[in-house]
């Protein structure tokens, strides 16, 4: 039998994962400027924490979650998102006993059964913050304004932010009278997701692919908004106005997951993967710590998915700033000199250097080539006849000059 990746994965090999190498530095640098610290959770937990937490009615838990049962009988689930672990994490561990605001940040793998293309599998990988114990609109326009510097820190160009408030309970209960006002004559016309939805979350058809020609004089929500929410979202505006972030309001952004409230903004880009114009998102979650267990914290948070920013990245040509190259390739010449280059290999590894030596018995020119292939800064050749005089040969592959050094001064010259 031939094997072959399952469908809707992806192999990274060498070439590439230096590209994703360099976002997730990128993506580090950036959280420790602005303080937010790693956190790594379980990538399968119990399935009735997305059922809550993510919501009943969202296509997540209806349609794409990968489900099993475990040796006990237990209901689990691979993560088709990551702010559920990370509050789960929040609660269970008790960070909500910490005196600030918990400022934690995330990248791995997410799982989907979604139908595979460009820009979307089924697994696939996302950078993510979380911000819990706030509520100020000083922190939402941060994180709004992370994600804008994130793509501007790994040189992808065309992107903006699109923001809306999604109101508290009191005004969602308030334009959920309107929408249904609304939605209910073209119930029968609506498919059948939306026809399940319309009644125990009216907010989620308007999330709907199918339907969006439907919604075109749909009501804002922005009518809607209570005191509390409104101020809220004026305030996030004028944070944002503050920093000098340019926003455009959609009044018909809601999300995909039924945690939201208050603030959600989406980042766009103008290039596109296909269809697919969206590469990351977010939003306000004030009530999902209780939801999940924990006390009444606010939160907001916000993911990038990985795989759509190499694929944008590519398209626009960016230059990515990769590794060094490596520093050093040794080459024996004689069976004492192989012994030598041996110890010499793991004398240089111990102090820094990125060294590498011919494994499959080659000629000389062979390892030559192999040092080119690698982009090796020098060759270090040793003969038999040079061992005793206590000498090695340093050539730069560069300038192509070569020089005769000691063989305990190696390091030194090399440096």
């Amino acid at each position: 039998m031939d094997f072959q990746k399952p469908k809707g994965t992806l192999d990274f090999l060498p070439g590439t994962v230096e590209k994703w190498q360099y976002v997730e530095r990128k993506a580090r640098d950036l959280s420790r400027r602005f303080n937010y610290r790693e956190i790594r959770t379980p990538i399968f937990e119990y399935t009735q924490l997305f059922q809550r937490g993510v919501g009943e009615t969202t296509d997540i838990v209806q349609k794409e979650m990968f489900s099993f049962q475990d040796m006990g009988g237990r209901g689990m689930t691979l993560r088709p998102e990551g702010t559920a672990g990370v509050v789960r994490a929040y609660v269970e561990n008790k960070l909500f006993g910490e005196p600030d605001v918990a400022k934690l940040f995330y990248i791995g793998p997410m799982f989907r059964q979604e139908r595979p293309q460009a820009g979307r599998y089924r697994q696939f990988h996302q950078f993510g913050i979380e911000a819990i114990g706030s509520v100020e609109p000083a922190i939402d326009a941060e994180v709004i304004a992370f994600g804008l510097q994130f793509f501007e820190d790994i040189g992808l160009k065309g992107t903006s932010v699109e923001i809306n408030s999604v109101g508290n309970a009191a005004s969602r209960a308030a334009y959920n009278e309107t929408l249904l006002a609304f939605l209910n004559p073209m119930r029968d016309t609506l498919c059948k997701d939306c026809q399940s939805r319309i009644d125990r979350n009216p907010l989620r058809v308007l999330d709907c692919k199918v339907d969006q020609d439907k919604f075109e004089g749909a009501p804002s929500i922005l009518d809607s908004l209570d005191e509390e929410s409104r101020t809220h979202f004026e305030a996030v505006q004028s944070n944002l106005q503050g920093m000098g972030v340019e926003y455009t309001i959609n009044p018909r952004l809601v999300r995909g997951l039924d945690y939201y409230t208050l603030t959600a903004f989406e980042f766009k880009t103008k290039s596109g993967i296909g269809a697919i114009d969206t590469i990351g998102g977010g939003g306000r979650y004030n009530k999902l710590v209780a939801e999940v267990g924990g006390p009444d914290q606010p939160g907001i948070g916000m993911a990038i998915g990985m795989e759509r920013l190499q694929l944008l990245l590519a398209d626009q040509q960016t230059e990515i700033e990769t590794e060094p190259p490596l520093d050093v390739y040794l080459i024996a010449l004689g069976d004492k000199a192989d012994a030598e280059i041996t110890k010499q290999l793991h004398k240089l590894r111990r102090l820094g250097f990125s060294a590498e030596r011919d494994y499959l018995g080659r000629k000389m020119k062979a390892q030559m080539k192999s040092a080119d292939r690698l982009q090796a800064r020098y060759t270090a050749i040793l003969g038999d006849d040079e061992l005793e005089r206590g000498e090695i040969a340093v050539k730069s592959m560069e300038t192509r000059e070569q020089v005769t050094v000691p063989l305990e001064n190696l390091a030194a010259a090399l440096k």
